[in-house]
């Protein structure tokens, strides 16, 4: 609705659920939490806090309530019958007075028990002052029971009632019940009223929207209106009667003439004469419904004589039926355009009117001699529109040409190019890379093909591509054959890596079994001269000036590799990089490590690997000892291991003193 949303009108609560929504909020939203120690002063904000809050909160929402629903002074007064009508204007205000002045009492509770929490003089004084005032506002409260429900159902009520604007343009359909008033609503609108076969079916007002001269019409149908005095209508006929009274729309007022509906004809006009000053200052049409059945011209004289009334005020009398749909559009028509000209009229006789014309001059030029001067068009203007039309040339449309043909004409978009006629056949060239391809094709091709092709079997035949065999000496076959198996050697090395890395095989630890040494001197002598390369005066060689160590502490230690040393030979010194002294003898102890203890071939611990001596192995327990410490502070464990858990009570769900009720609602 463009005026009145009454769909948005928040819900009413019940006098308990207003009370325990309050209390509920002002437990979570202020402290809850005051000790004996605490000041008195500290005590006292703390307990009107709590009463400032909750009448607070008690104001917000009655506001709210009051100032949601329409009041019924400032509202159209289309709105404020239907709903005087519906639920009874003084109940109405009565409700949202009797909430107006609880607001005050609320208001005048919390003042009167704040001023006395300025002189409460102990805890107990103040937590007994906050109390009852708390008390007295839900008490107040739950006076205001009927109120409350009462405004919830007319809530309920407001938001099924239709979106009706008394301003736009409107066709009202009214008539005895069971006319046919809303199966011709369906025919023209896209509503959906019920159709039923018997009286009041319909029991409220319902709306439908249709088109018309690209303008919105709104269709309004009304509840069925009995032929008795107004003080004896009851609410579903006075809903009709306050859509008649107060909507600027046009009138169509159904008349069934097969008296299907259970009323004489004389009846429905005497019905028309009685609403008749509802009618006043609107465009009227009297539709003849359920033509199918009967119609008016073969009903007999005497009968007709009941339409009298119709005929001297000049009212229009349309003939109409629903189910062959005939006069149906005619009605919506004639009522469309009655409602035009009668809102026009209205427009015109308004002052702002004559402003705006008083703006205006139309020149109504006078005729100066009796000379016909008939509308002239020029010639080259004709000779174009016939060149377009297709007439000038003689030329046949497309039209006429595929209704001749028939089936066998194709639409040929080429014959009218223009364009000479050798050019309008031609093949579209075709694009590639933003260049046109036929660019690119060059007729002699195939000959320049051919002389190619001769030109190159001339030099196969005088053998310029002939490649001479080469005689290869014993050095080049050598080294031809050292490459092979150079190569064959790298394919079974990568082989065997891929091999390794493919392998699911576990791996055995080197604590338990040593592994075997994959690289040594004599492995490297036989590779290389497996290979060719001649190992004779490498004796003195870098790569040999090896160290031997314990493969295990079963086996006996071997002696340092020396290259040309004999088991006899004197033990030789070498310095070091510091100028010390290192002995070299042929059979060497094991190494002993800071501890005493004898060095060991197996891998060492995993804490211990990379650690120099003692010293460094304390400082870094020191630094790890301290980056636990460090997490354990943060997160409250006793260990690494602890499973950590944040907040087992969350306050907003722990806090505060609950009741033995429900504790669904906070």
């Amino acid at each position: 609705m463009v005026l009145y949303n009454f769909k948005k009108i928040a819900v009413v609560p019940t006098a308990k659920d207003f009370v325990d929504i309050t209390l509920s909020k002002t437990q979570r939203k202020t402290p809850t939490v005051v000790h004996k120690q605490y000041k008195i002063s500290r005590i006292r904000q703390f307990y009107m806090r709590k009463v400032k809050f909750t009448q607070q909160n008690f104001h917000d929402r009655l506001s709210q309530i009051i100032q949601e629903f329409p009041k019924l002074d400032d509202i159209h007064p289309f709105y404020a019958d239907l709903m005087n009508v519906l639920y009874d204007k003084d109940h109405f205000k009565l409700a949202l007075g009797q909430l107006n002045t609880a607001r005050h009492l609320v208001d005048n509770v919390s003042k009167d028990y704040v001023r006395l929490l300025k002189f409460g003089d102990s805890l107990y004084r103040c937590k007994t002052l906050k109390r009852a005032a708390l008390g007295r506002m839900a008490t107040i409260m739950k006076r205001q029971a009927p109120n409350l429900q009462y405004l919830e159902h007319v809530r309920q009520h407001l938001a099924r009632l239709p979106s009706i604007d008394p301003y736009t343009r409107t066709i009202l359909i009214t008539g005895f019940p069971n006319v046919g008033k809303s199966s011709f609503v369906n025919k023209i609108t896209r509503a959906d009223v019920e159709v039923q076969p018997y009286a009041f079916t319909t029991k409220s007002l319902y709306v439908g929207h249709t088109d018309y001269k690209y303008l919105r019409w709104q269709v309004i149908d009304t509840p069925g209106i009995l032929d008795h005095p107004l003080e004896e209508r009851n609410v579903i006929e006075m809903q009709a009667v306050t859509a008649l009274a107060h909507l600027r729309a046009c009138v169509l007022y159904f008349v069934d003439l097969s008296e299907q509906c259970g009323h004489t004809i004389e009846e429905q006009v005497q019905l028309y004469e009685s609403i008749k000053p509802l009618f006043a200052n609107k465009p009227l049409l009297v539709v003849l419904s359920k033509s199918d059945v009967l119609k008016l011209s073969e009903l007999p004289a005497d009968r007709r004589e009941a339409f009298k009334p119709f005929q001297q005020e000049g009212v229009p009398l349309i003939e109409m039926s629903s189910l062959t749909e005939e006069g149906v559009m005619q009605v919506k028509t004639e009522a469309c355009e009655a409602l035009l000209a009668f809102r026009v009229d209205q427009k015109l006789r308004t002052k702002k009117v004559e402003g705006v014309l008083n703006r205006l001059h139309v020149a109504l030029p006078a005729q100066r001699d009796g000379k016909a001067r008939p509308p002239c068009i020029p010639e080259k203007v004709a000779e174009k529109k016939l060149k377009m039309d297709g007439c000038a040339t003689g030329r046949k449309l497309e039209k006429d040409i595929e209704e001749e043909l028939g089936d066998e004409y194709t639409l040929d978009l080429k014959k009218n190019f223009d364009i000479r006629d050798e050019w309008k056949y031609d093949k579209i060239p075709e694009m590639w890379n933003g260049h046109n391809i036929q660019d690119f094709i060059d007729p002699e091709i195939l000959e320049k093909l051919e002389k190619l092709e001769q030109e190159e079997e001339l030099r196969i035949q005088s053998g310029l591509y002939a490649i001479p065999k080469m005689e290869m000496d014993e050095t080049m076959k050598e080294i031809r054959e050292l490459a092979r198996q150079i190569r064959d050697r790298k394919s079974i090395i990568r082989q065997e890596s891929q091999v390794k890395k493919q392998s699911t095989k576990p791996v055995t630890p080197r604590t338990t079994t040593a592994r075997a040494r994959e690289r040594s001197v004599g492995r490297l002598r036989e590779e290389f001269e497996n290979l060719g390369v001649d190992m004779s005066e490498t004796d003195k060689a870098n790569f040999t000036q090896t160290r031997g160590r314990a493969r295990s502490l079963n086996r006996p230690l071997l002696k340092r590799a020396r290259s040309g040393a004999d088991d006899d030979e004197e033990p030789r010194s070498r310095s070091t990089s510091k100028g010390r002294s290192l002995s070299l003898a042929p059979t060497k102890r094991l190494r002993m490590d800071s501890e005493g203890r004898a060095r060991s071939v197996s891998k060492p611990p995993r804490d211990e690997m990379g650690i120099k001596d003692v010293v460094m192995k304390k400082k870094l327990k020191n630094v790890a000892h301290k980056a636990i410490a460090k997490k354990v502070g943060k997160t409250g464990l006793k260990g690494e291991a602890d499973r950590f858990i944040g907040t087992k009570k969350p306050m907003h769900l722990f806090s505060g003193k609950r009741g033995m009720g429900k504790t669904d609602r906070r």
